[in-house]
């Protein structure tokens, strides 16, 4: 017999379905040993093809034989082998062939998840899943899984997040989105020819490889150099422009979306107040167009890239979304440092700027490539203070905010007494701002 309401409260637990990976990971994972045998012969040239020289057909044809069957089984058994479960509090994932290895990630610890899908996994229908954890550096992540399968797991563990109920969690489905801004293909191509950056390294390449030809005649010396220079050109413009194409900005009750990708298409959201640090950037060859770059510092995630390129008046406009309550100060309301600071940083020292406002910490920098730095008050969590001797001789000081996202945002050569009043503010401003600031929830 038992005793009515001895069970009352108690909530009835559900039983835990594990599930396995899409069945095209085995292939994947397969390539694993022959990516090793790709390593060392890359490491070791000449060891290698000692090795192969000494092989006869058929004992190379022997040894494809058992290698290539030994990738598969591999493959198989590590994908047979790992599993993953979503259950009331937590995703769990089990991997690992010879040593187990169970990841137990917390719901309301993830602060972003990411669809990603590489060119093949899109031929092949594919996604993976990525998810950044509150006191990780590496992203936990799902590979691969049915695109539309990922779509709706990335739903349900945003829908847990933001605490739902689990039973109802699977019917909510993803967020509506309002898309905001999107970056058009020929836009991005002028901002990155546009870009200092490319220029240089073909300046340094026109300029160093001439003269090393002189020198040595050596077309291998020539190649060794050529190809980094060359390379780090592509890098920063063509590599760019694959990575950056489609650039798409929309807004939904889960945070901001981005989708972005030429050749391998990445679908992230910037998590809803977590963003620590916006830097709304502006190298010198696009201020007649008024085009900027807007960075972000992200605690708890790898996002770094808001907008590749847009209109002042709109990447303000979605700065705004971003941190809401902050606009961006005009430029003439950014203080430059005293006169005597031109001693300490000769002609650099006017690119410097400083603007506090009851929402923000606004410091500038930078002559060829203006970046201004905006870090809401109550996302700093210390401040400090700093003076080397000859700035000690010449009556300035710098001043440094630190954020969550291990970063610091500083303004530099301000007035010694000004950088102390501003030391004792700063820290007032943030106690009052983390105390009023709304919590950061999924879906709020």
């Amino acid at each position: 017999m038992t005793t009515p309401g001895v069970h009352e409260g108690v909530r009835e637990r559900r039983p835990v379905i594990e599930r396995r990976l899409h069945p095209v990971t085995p292939l994947r994972r397969a390539w694993a040993p022959v990516a090793v045998l790709i390593g060392w012969a890359l490491h070791d040239p000449d060891g290698a093809q000692r090795q192969l020289t000494r092989l006869t057909p058929t004992t190379l044809l022997i040894g494809l034989a058992v290698l290539l069957p030994a990738a598969a089984l591999y493959g198989f058994l590590t994908w047979w082998f790992t599993h993953f479960a979503v259950t009331d509090s937590e995703l769990r994932i089990r991997t690992g062939l010879l040593f187990r290895r169970t990841a137990h990630i917390r719901l309301e610890r993830i602060q972003a998840i990411d669809v990603t899908q590489p060119l093949l996994a899109r031929v092949a229908g594919v996604a993976k899943l990525k998810l950044d954890v509150i006191g990780t550096d590496k992203k936990d992540e799902l590979a691969f899984l049915g695109a539309d399968e990922a779509r709706a797991l990335r739903a349900e563990l945003l829908a847990r997040a933001a605490g739902f109920a689990p039973e109802t969690a699977h019917e909510v489905g993803e967020a509506p989105s309002r898309q905001m801004l999107r970056v058009p293909p020929g836009v991005l191509a002028v901002s990155l020819v546009l870009t200092g950056a490319t220029w240089g390294w073909l300046v340094a390449a026109a300029v160093a490889l001439p003269p090393l030809w002189m020198a040595t005649h050596s077309p291998w010396t020539l190649l060794a150099t050529a190809v980094p220079l060359l390379g780090a050109a592509g890098a920063s413009s063509v590599g760019r422009f694959v990575t950056e194409y489609d650039w798409t900005v929309g807004e939904s009750p889960d945070g901001l979306r981005i989708d972005h990708g030429l050749l391998d298409r990445a679908h992230e959201t910037v998590p809803p107040g977590r963003v620590q640090t916006v830097r709304i950037v502006e190298p010198l060859l696009w201020r007649r167009r008024g085009w900027v770059r807007v960075e972000l510092d992200v605690a708890g995630s790898s996002n770094s890239l808001l907008l590749p390129v847009a209109p002042r008046e709109i990447a303000e406009a979605v700065v705004a979304r971003v941190l809401p309550g902050v606009s961006v100060p005009p430029d003439e309301a950014l203080v430059r440092p005293p006169r005597r600071a031109r001693w300490c940083r000769p002609v650099w020292w006017r690119g410097y700027g400083l603007a506090v406002t009851d929402a923000v910490f606004a410091s500038r920098h930078g002559l060829l490539r203006r970046s201004l730095a905006l870090v809401p008050h109550a996302k700093v969590q210390s401040v400090r203070l700093t003076e080397g001797p000859w700035q000690r001789a010449r009556g300035v000081a710098d001043v440094h905010v630190d954020t969550g996202a291990n970063k610091s945002v500083t303004a530099r050569l301000r007035d010694a007494d000004e950088a102390a009043d501003l030391l004792r503010a700063q820290a007032e401003r943030s106690r009052t701002g983390r105390r009023d600031a709304r919590p950061d929830r999924w879906m709020a």
